[in-house]
């Protein structure tokens, strides 16, 4: 079921304030640092597309959600809904503003492995959607916890596919590609399945090929929220050491596992509404991000 969810994510290169950034149309390349990105599939009344750039001052990635195997819903298909000009009109007020505009696919609606749908079909369709209506990207929420849980290789499997055959249609440096998950995917140690530790392991072990999985993406945003009621709460929870009921998950932790500093993005709920748990207050968060860049 699909949820009127407003989630935000902080890079650790900064805090409260990003850069002024002129984007070309052409070069569609994820901004620099910090990144500050908003997820919504909400309907707002009298509204049709994405909100004004004035209602979201202070981010630099807007991601309409969600695009799902169906097709676009929501915001996404809002998108689709507008006359060209008004597309145009939108998309480079947005660009004027430093605001990169991307689909995000899937979200917890979806389950395209169980499901059976083949990967590479599916990341066409998806590519297309973005060429077609002229967004810089796509942030890939894959949330099938079915094939992940199954520990047969099917998630990764599939995943692997579906990202190198989306990045084949939208190069990188041209095009963001980002990856959302649950952190408890992500480390060896947090649970079998370990999608994305997997990837990137083929990256590590596999060679140059393969390397371009996970390093020619843009980012990995981890979902930290939603995963217990105390857990991802304190600074010292979500940076340096997890519970251990999702072990060895915390930012630094996961950067200790193999993945990349430079790769990983927090995500948070913007309100105690938009997640069950996870939430925290503004200035804390600020406090927390601006102790993960002093710490590197």
């Amino acid at each position: 079921m699909l949820s009127s969810l407003g989630s935000v994510l902080a890079a650790i290169g900064g805090v409260l304030s990003m850069p002024f950034m002129n984007m070309s149309i052409s070069t569609r390349a994820m901004p620099a640092a910090p990144h500050f990105v908003i997820y919504s599939d909400k309907w707002v009344s009298g509204e049709i597309g994405p909100p004004d750039v004035s209602m979201i001052s202070g981010c630099n990635v807007f991601a309409l959600s969600f695009w799902l195997v169906s097709g676009p819903t929501d915001q996404a298909e809002e998108w689709t809904l507008l006359d060209d000009t008004t597309r145009a009109s939108i998309k480079a007020s947005y660009e004027n503003a430093g605001i990169s505009l991307i689909v995000s696919a899937f979200g917890s609606t979806d389950v395209p492995t169980t499901d059976g749908y083949d990967p590479t079909i599916l990341a066409n369709s998806l590519a297309d959607y973005v060429l077609e209506y002229d967004l810089d990207g796509v942030d890939v929420d894959y949330e099938d916890i079915y094939a992940m849980d199954a520990e047969n290789g099917s998630a990764e499997n599939w995943l692997t596919t579906f990202t190198t055959a989306l990045r084949a249609r939208l190069p990188q440096g041209q095009y963001i590609l980002t990856h959302a998950h649950s952190t408890r995917f992500l480390t060896c140690i947090s649970c079998c399945s370990m999608v994305f530790h997997t990837i990137r392991q083929r990256c590590l072990f596999d060679g140059p090929s393969e390397c371009w999985i996970v390093d020619r993406l843009s980012k990995l945003e981890d979902r930290f929220y939603n995963q217990g009621t105390s857990e991802y709460t304190t600074c010292y929870g979500l940076l340096t050491a997890s519970s251990p009921m999702q072990p060895n998950t915390a930012l630094f932790q996961i950067a200790a596992a193999g993945i990349p500093l430079d790769k990983l993005v927090i995500g948070k709920p913007a309100t105690d509404v938009d997640a069950s748990n996870g939430y925290m207050d503004p200035s804390s968060l600020a406090q927390c991000v601006g102790d993960a860049a002093r710490q590197g």
